[in-house]
C-alpha cells in the first residue's frame, strides 16, 4: 500500500512555487519553458503512435501467418478502439489532477514494454488482450499534452499552438507507416513491435527528463497574467473535490456536450476516409492499390496544415471563437466529399486534390472541437472535456467501421458518401450553435448548486 501511495503522490500536480518576482527572469523562463515543452510533448506523442499505428502495418503479415479471418482479426481491432475510448475519456479526468510530466511519460513506457510483449504473441486470444492493454496506456496521451497547453498558452494563442503539437498525429503516423512497413519486409512482424518498443521506452526516458508541470509549479503567474496582463479566469484547482468540479465544468455544460456530439460526427467522416478509402477507390473508382494509395498519400499532410490554419484563423481573426471557423471548415468539407460523386473514373490527379483538400477540411474542425472543449470548461476541466470529446470520436469511428461496411454491402459506395456527408452536416449544425462563444466567463457554465 504503501509503493501505491507513492505512485499517487508522484502523480499528483505539482504545487505552485514561490514566486520569481523579476519580470525580466519571468521572461526568460517562459520563453525557455513553453519551447520545451512544446517540442518535448510533440515528440512524445508522436512516439505514442509509432506504438500504436504499427499493428496496421503488420496486421497481414500476422493473419497470414496464424491463418486469422478477418472477423476474428476484426475483433482484435474493435476491442482496442472501445478500450480506447474510455481510457482517453477517463485518462482526461486523472488528467486535471495529474503532473502531465509523470502521466505522459509513464504512459509511453507501458505502452512501449507491452509492445515488446506483443511481439511475442502467437494466438488470437493474446493479441486482443495486450493489444487492448496497449490501447489503455495509449489514452493517456492525449490528456496531459491537453493540460499542457492550456496551462503555457494563453486562450488567444492556443489555438496556433494546438496546431503545432497536433502535427505530432500526422508525424507519428507517417514514420511508422514507412519504417514499419521496412521492419516487416526485412526482419518479420515481430520486429515491428520490437523495435519501436524499444525506443519507446528510452523515449519515455528523455520525455521524463523534458517535461514539466504548469508555470505555477516554477514560480511564474499564469500564462493570462504574463501574455495578456489579465488575471486567469479559473485556475486548475487540483485539491477542489472531484465531483463537484467535474458536475461544474462537464455534466452542467452543455457547450462542451454539444462539440463531443460533434466530433461523434466528424470522425465518422475522417475515420470514414482512413479506413475505407482505398477499398472505395478500387471497387468504386477503377484504381488499383499502388494508385489508390497514391491519390491518399496527400491526406494526412494536408491535415496538418489545415489544424494549423484553423488554430491561426480562430486565434488571429475570431480572437478565441472557434465556432465560425469550425462551420466553414465543415461546410467546405460537405463540398469536397460531394465533389466524390462527380471524379471520373480513373482520374489519378483529380481524385489526389480531391482528398488533399477533405484532408485539411477535417483535420481542421477536430482540432478546434478539443481547443472549444478546453476553452469551455475552462483549465479546471479542460483535460476532462476533451477525455469526453475523445470518447465521443472513438463511438463515432466505431459505429463507422460497422455502418460503411452494411451501406457498402446493401446500397454501394453512393450510399456511403450520403452517410459520410450527412454526418458532416450534422457535425456542422452542431457546431453552428457555438458561432459567438469565447474561451472565458461567457462560455462556461453556471455554477453547480
Amino acid at each position: 500500500m504503501s509503493f501505491l501511495r507513492q505512485i499517487s503522490s508522484a502523480l499528483r500536480a505539482q504545487p505552485p512555487a514561490p514566486p520569481v518576482t523579476d519580470p525580466a527572469e519571468v521572461d526568460r523562463l517562459y520563453r525557455y519553458w513553453r519551447v520545451r515543452v512544446m517540442y518535448a510533448m510533440t515528440t512524445g506523442y508522436a512516439l505514442f503512435y509509432c506504438v500504436r499505428k504499427n499493428l496496421s502495418m503488420a496486421a497481414k503479415a500476422i493473419t497470414d501467418e496464424f491463418q486469422f479471418s478477418n472477423t476474428q482479426w476484426g475483433v482484435v481491432l474493435s476491442v482496442s478502439t472501445i478500450v480506447y475510448a474510455l481510457s482517453k475519456f477517463l485518462s482526461g479526468v486523472v488528467g486535471d489532477r495529474a503532473n502531465p510530466r509523470y502521466l505522459l511519460s509513464i504512459g509511453l513506457l507501458l505502452s512501449a514494454v507491452v509492445n515488446l510483449v506483443f511481439g511475442l504473441g502467437a494466438s488470437l486470444a493474446f493479441f486482443i488482450v495486450f493489444w487492448a492493454l496497449n490501447n489503455l496506456f495509449q489514452g493517456t496521451g492525449v490528456p496531459p499534452c491537453v493540460r499542457l497547453l492550456t496551462s503555457w498558452y494563453s486562450p488567444t494563442e492556443i489555438g496556433r499552438a494546438w496546431g503545432i503539437w497536433n502535427a505530432s498525429h500526422q508525424i507519428g503516423g507517417a514514420v511508422i507507416a514507412v519504417w514499419a512497413a521496412w521492419l516487416v519486409s526485412h526482419y518479420g512482424w515481430r520486429s515491428a513491435f520490437w523495435v519501436p518498443g524499444i525506443v519507446g521506452v528510452v523515449g519515455a526516458i528523455w520525455l521524463h527528463n523534458r517535461l514539466t508541470d504548469s508555470p505555477e509549479s516554477k514560480g511564474l503567474p499564469a500564462v493570462e497574467t504574463y501574455r495578456e496582463g489579465t488575471v486567469a479566469g479559473t485556475v486548475a484547482d487540483t485539491t477542489a473535490p472531484f465531483w463537484g468540479v467535474f458536475r461544474r465544468y462537464i455534466l452542467s455544460n452543455p457547450w462542451v456536450w454539444i462539440v463531443s456530439i460533434a466530433n461523434f460526427f466528424v470522425y465518422v467522416v475522417r475515420i470514414g476516409i482512413l479506413d475505407w478509402a482505398p477499398k472505395y477507390l478500387q471497387e468504386a473508382k477503377g484504381f488499383n492499390l499502388k494508385e489508390a494509395g497514391y491519390s491518399l498519400s496527400g491526406f494526412e499532410v494536408a491535415g496538418i496544415f489545415g489544424a494549423y490554419a484553423s488554430g491561426w484563423l480562430s486565434d488571429r481573426v475570431f480572437r478565441g471563437r472557434r465556432g465560425p471557423v469550425s462551420v466553414a471548415f465543415m461546410l467546405f468539407l460537405i463540398v469536397f466529399v460531394v465533389a466524390l460523386f462527380f471524379v471520373p473514373r480513373g482520374s489519378l490527379g483529380t481524385m489526389s486534390a480531391v482528398f488533399i483538400a477533405i484532408g485539411f477540411f477535417v483535420y481542421g474542425p477536430q482540432m478546434l472541437i478539443a481547443v472549444a472543449a478546453a476553452d469551455f470548461a475552462t483549465k479546471a476541466a479542460a483535460s476532462s472535456a476533451v477525455g469526453l470529446t475523445g470518447l465521443f470520436g472513438y463511438l463515432g469511428a466505431t459505429l463507422c467501421g460497422v455502418a460503411t461496411g452494411l451501406i457498402a454491402d446493401h446500397l454501394g459506395w453512393d450510399g456511403v458518401l450520403w452517410f459520410y456527408g450527412l454526418a458532416a452536416v450534422a457535425g456542422a449544425a452542431l457546431l453552428a450553435t457555438t458561432w459567438s462563444k469565447r474561451p472565458g466567463h461567457d462560455a462556461r457554465a453556471p455554477a453547480a448548486r
